[in-house]
């Protein structure tokens, strides 16, 4: 009797999906275009981050969103009234995540040749996104003030894969237990590296923060070019 074979699907999945995000990356890199991967739970403001965000750096580059969500238009609607730029819907097939094969395709659909930032809103999910590389240049994550300052303790792997993380919501922080030194502890335990940006998008508080913080990497990956 032959020894039964074990595969490790999953580990076998990853190890695929992350030669392919390298791929992903470094073509990209060559066309001078900045991938970044936006992360966090339903409702903590993405969209309405992200509009800001355009709006503050649409005049320096050619910016290009890709909306993932499981059904439906209307961030991609959103964006691209609210910006002006070049918007479109993935629809993740009832997934809780984007591959790199999902973004490569995402990517060719969108149209990259005339860019020089592509922005990729992942599906709203504090676990199954980070499990995955998209082909990113870098993470920004997300924590919004309702969800609490624990959550980085509670989902670590978020966290530790972000190159920046906006607290959003700032205008409803009095309502809330949510005390900002903390959360920032927080997130330096899961993650010492990461930069933490308070940011409050309707009312524009600390984007122009953000968006130089962005700046800096996306000026940071062109000389390494």
């Amino acid at each position: 009797m032959e020894p039964v074979k074990v595969v490790l699907i999953k580990e076998d999945i990853v190890s695929r999906n992350n030669l392919e995000a390298a791929s992903i990356r470094s073509r990209l890199s060559e066309r001078g275009v900045f991938l970044l991967n936006v992360m966090s739970s339903p409702g903590s403001g993405k969209t309405t981050l992200l509009t800001a965000l355009v709006n503050r750096l649409k005049a320096r580059y050619r910016i290009g969103v890709i909306e993932a969500d499981i059904d439906g238009q209307v961030d991609a609607e959103r964006i691209a009234e609210r910006t002006g730029v070049k918007a479109i819907q993935m629809h993740t097939g009832g997934a809780c995540h984007i591959t790199c094969q999902m973004s490569r395709e995402a990517l060719e659909a969108l149209g990259v040749e005339e860019l020089d930032l592509v922005i990729l809103e992942n599906i709203g999910n504090l676990v199954c996104p980070a499990e995955f590389d998209t082909g990113a240049h870098a993470n920004l994550v997300l924590l919004s003030v309702p969800e609490g300052d624990d959550k980085p303790l509670k989902y670590p792997l978020m966290f530790e894969v972000a190159h920046l993380v906006a607290v959003t919501k700032l205008d409803v922080a009095p309502i809330f237990d949510f005390d900002l030194e903390k959360a920032r502890a927080n997130i330096a335990r899961r993650n010492p590296t990461a930069e933490v940006y308070p940011v409050c998008a309707p009312k524009g508080e600390g984007i122009d923060r953000l968006a130089d913080a962005l700046i800096a990497l996306i000026e940071a990956q062109k000389r390494t070019k």
